[in-house]
């Protein structure tokens, strides 16, 4: 069975659960604050996310983080480091991409529930 918990946008889930692995993506709901903040306020999404889907941060699998301009990767691991797990750090990649809009930051994880 596939479970979705629904996003904003009709043809958006928030995160999708299905055999016990529960995938999820954020970008920040704050498009005008700078990489920091938006990283920030992605990795809350996260967080809420996960808890409204069985599990939390400390059962990341994989992250995947998608960044507008790779010369501010400084900025998302300053949030990361903030945010991490550190008992229970996942796997991480980052890759510079064009994202959407006044998006600067996009994070994909998979985890456990």
């Amino acid at each position: 069975m596939i479970t979705r918990i629904p996003g904003k946008v009709a043809s958006r889930s928030r995160a999708v659960i299905h055999n016990g692995i529960v995938t999820t993506v954020a970008t920040s709901p704050v498009k005008s604050a700078s990489m920091l903040e938006q990283a920030r306020l992605a990795l809350a999404a996260i967080d809420q996310n996960l808890a409204d889907a069985g599990t939390s941060k400390a059962k990341i699998i994989t992250a995947m983080v998608y960044l507008a301009d790779m010369s501010r990767k400084g900025e998302l691991n300053q949030a990361w480091d903030e945010w991490v797990d550190m008992a229970n750090p996942p796997q991480r990649a980052c890759l510079g991409v064009a994202l959407e809009g006044a998006d600067l930051v996009e994070i994909v994880v998979t985890a456990a529930v």
